[in-house]
């Protein structure tokens, strides 16, 4: 048997954590009533992400062109980390920070897309945001993002930690060492032209050295001048992480903000259901009280005309007396 299919996996990393379980259960049950033990075992050893790990992998799943992009921005990054090109590298961190950004908001509107997701104020953005900047520094956590099946968030301390050659710094005013000094024989200069060969040799060992003191000179200011770059380069990631730590606590406050917001208006709520039920209830009070009072005046009105008609029978009566007197 093949084991489970890609689309039957995604669809279980699609389903919200709370009910992933419940979701991959039945599936091992429909591969076991299918005759497909392969499948059922492979199922149950399927574990429920957490949350954040979610919210990745529905942008992994959801828009794939995105998470290879970041990928591509991860290869850029490390190969421009290897080689120390610090612009590049700065040009890469920007494009980072705007390609992050753009992915957690991308995550903000899948979430609102999904009708069982948490709220929006309660998403764990910032475990999403540490997760994908993980990432850009390791290919590992590229791949499991890459492939919508993390369980749970990721993080990195940097961007890589590229290696610092272990190289001695050497300056052209370095004493040459005692076997490369030039030695002279005593009474060189009375051996005429005997000593003419012994002279040109010295000259090319002189020029020799001359030429290795170069050499030497030119590695201590590429040396030096890579030490700056890293400097440079060790700075912009020490920004970066600075903005990125600044960016996450703006988000949590927010977040918290949202939080509020929303406890307030869940209250604001109840208070206006109490209010509509309270003014439901007067409503009806008052037909009651309307319909008791045309009862009343229509009652009124029965007993005056009862009154009336009372008195004047009795009016007659008295005027019939009289004049039978």
């Amino acid at each position: 048997m093949p084991g489970p299919s890609t689309e039957l996996v995604q669809q279980l990393y699609r389903t919200p954590p709370d009910r992933f379980v419940a979701a991959r259960d039945a599936a091992v049950a429909e591969a076991r009533r299918a005759g497909d033990p392969t499948t059922a075992r492979e199922l149950a050893r399927l574990r429920r992400p957490t949350v954040a790990a979610w919210l990745v992998n529905l942008l992994a799943i959801r828009r794939p062109e995105l998470v290879a992009d970041l990928v591509q921005l991860a290869d850029a990054l490390r190969a421009a980390q290897r080689e120390l090109r610090g612009p590049r590298l700065r040009e890469l961190s920007a494009q980072r920070r705007a390609v992050v950004g753009a992915l957690v908001a991308e995550v903000r509107k899948l979430a609102a897309a999904e009708p069982e997701a948490p709220p929006a104020g309660r998403l764990p953005l910032a475990e999403v945001e540490a997760t994908l900047n993980a990432a850009l520094s390791d290919a590992e956590v590229a791949e499991q993002v890459r492939a919508g099946r993390l369980l749970r968030s990721a993080s990195y301390a940097g961007f890589g930690e590229v290696p610092r050659p272990q190289l001695r710094l050497v300056t052209g005013d370095e004493e040459e060492p005692e076997a490369e000094r030039p030695t002279r024989r005593p009474g060189a200069q009375r051996e005429g032209r005997e000593a003419a060969p012994d002279r040109a040799g010295e000259r090319a060992a002189q020029a020799e050295r001359a030429a290795q003191r170069a050499a030497r000179a030119e590695r201590a200011r590429r040396r030096r001048a890579l030490e700056r770059e890293w400097d440079r380069v060790r700075a912009d990631q020490q920004r970066a992480e600075e903005e990125l730590t600044e960016a996450t606590g703006q988000e949590r406050d927010g977040a918290a903000v949202l939080d509020g917001i929303e406890t307030e208006l869940a209250e604001l709520e109840r208070r206006r259901a109490v209010a509509e039920q309270d003014l439901s209830r007067a409503k009806l009070a008052r037909r009651a009280a309307e319909r008791a009072v045309t009862v009343a005046r229509r009652r009124a009105g029965e007993v005056e005309a009862a009154v009336e008609a009372l008195a004047a029978e009795e009016g007659d009566a008295d005027a019939g007396g009289g004049a039978a007197d």
